[in-house]
């Protein structure tokens, strides 16, 4: 039994949460670093094989190894590494589930990298949340922590997780308090904030201190325009609920198919996205490059749509095979793609609203992520930190509750709540 005092015990558990930080902070920039060279491998090979006679085959086959590659990963050594690995983290943190073994970081690590890679619509954020909580606890156990306090220092390694994925620290913060954990706790607050600042303190020595999407100022809003974005936000609300429900349909399909090997599964849909990866090259991975050309009006009403049916239903495709990879960045896709599209109709039939197509973007984004996860301070303050865009806080605040107020009157459950229960299920049936 420790005999520190309450507060030597707190002191020692900060620094413990800096250090946690940063050790987060270290392998998810690491990650990500590593994740921008293999996305530039990937379409350099599809350019190479457009040269080669057998390059369609090429590509097909490449995308169709990695993806089959990650998922066998999962399965063999860490099958806890499957999908985003936030609900698993949500499990340990309840007590429901233990603490899975300590190879998932590399599982994780290594897993993600083929399954993004390959080109699956998948984030960079659940790997490095999983792995950050995973490093995190790690050390709470090697500095012999008590349960309490490594369940906290677990919870702090995942928000320094989501901080260095998009360069966030306070967005990682605010999502440990508002989804991870659902409740204002001052020692997770303090543990948790330490180790957001460790995470971005090592993180940006690695990755610099740009944001991750460029967009032209935007001047502050006019209070008219509140009505407009709480109809966005009804919009975006019930496109939310669509797609939290493809993704649980899509998992329910996933499960009827379990007399074929989840290699098989995983590398059919790689297959497809080679295909895909041949024609548009733009179109396939995490989805970064989408999300700035759309912030950046580069495409026609048209297109977006086209582009934001193929996401949505390759969005949920890609987390059904049980590789690694997360939910946000795919959701930001989706979510600036309904924003642009819903700024342009109102540029076309309401031609006194002046607002750039881009704000409505930058707001859908935040609105989109509030409709799937039910966290709308955590998508609100992402959203600000990873576009800049200080003056859009009223208009996503309007949005974001429009947003949130249509899946909760239709009854739809927040993606990681429905995702949490299927991890349960599935631990039970394994027992």
């Amino acid at each position: 039994m420790s005999t520190l005092t309450p507060s030597r015990s707190l002191l020692a558990l900060t620094a413990l949460s800096l250090l946690a930080g940063a050790a987060s902070g270290l392998v998810a920039a690491i990650f990500r670093l590593a994740l921008q060279h293999v996305d530039r491998f990937r379409d350099g090979l599809v350019v190479w094989a457009h040269t080669q006679m057998l390059g369609f085959l090429l590509v097909i086959t490449a995308c169709l190894a990695a993806a089959a590659v990650a998922a066998a990963l999962v399965r063999r050594y860490a099958p806890h590494a499957s999908g985003s690995g936030i609900p698993h983290v949500e499990a340990v943190l309840s007590g429901a589930l233990p603490q899975a073994p300590y190879r998932l970081i590399l599982v994780k690590f290594f897993g993600g990298l083929l399954a993004i890679g390959s080109g699956l619509a998948l984030g960079r954020e659940g790997p490095s949340v999983q792995m950050g909580a995973t490093v995190s606890n790690l050390l709470g156990v090697t500095f012999r922590c008590n349960a309490d306090d490594c369940r906290a220092l677990l919870a702090a390694g995942a928000g320094a997780g989501l901080a260095t994925a998009f360069n966030a620290p306070i967005a990682g913060a605010v999502f440990v308090l508002e989804e991870l954990v659902s409740r204002f706790d001052t020692r997770i607050t303090i543990v948790t904030l330490g180790a957001s600042a460790g995470a971005i303190a090592v993180a940006r020595l690695i990755l610099g201190d740009a944001l991750d999407f460029h967009v032209a100022e935007l001047p502050y809003p006019a209070f008219g325009t509140v009505p407009v974005h709480l109809a966005l936000g009804i919009v975006v609300g019930a496109l939310g609920v669509a797609y939290n429900r493809a993704i649980i349909v899509t998992l329910g399909a996933t499960d009827r198919l379990r007399r074929w090997p989840v290699e098989l599964r995983a590398g059919f849909v790689g297959a497809l996205v080679g295909l895909m990866a041949w024609f548009a090259p733009g179109l396939v991975g995490g989805g970064d490059v989408i999300t700035q050309r759309t912030l950046d009006g580069a495409d026609t009403a048209t297109t977006l749509s086209a582009v934001f049916l193929l996401r949505f239903g390759l969005g949920a495709l890609s987390y059904a095979v049980a590789t690694p990879g997360g939910l946000f960045a795919p959701m930001l896709v989706l979510g600036s793609q309904s924003g642009v599209f819903y700024g342009i109709l109102c540029r076309h039939w309401l031609p006194g609203i002046t607002h750039p197509p881009a704000a409505f973007g930058v707001v859908g984004m935040a609105a989109f992520f509030t409709a799937v996860v039910r966290a709308p301070v955590t998508g609100i303050v992402l959203v600000i930190e990873m576009t800049g865009s200080f003056t859009l806080l009223l208009p996503m605040l309007a949005a974001c509750c429009s947003a949130m107020l249509v899946p909760t009157l239709l009854g739809n459950a927040p993606i990681y709540d429905s995702l949490r229960e299927r991890t349960l299920r599935t631990a039970e049936r394994e027992k």
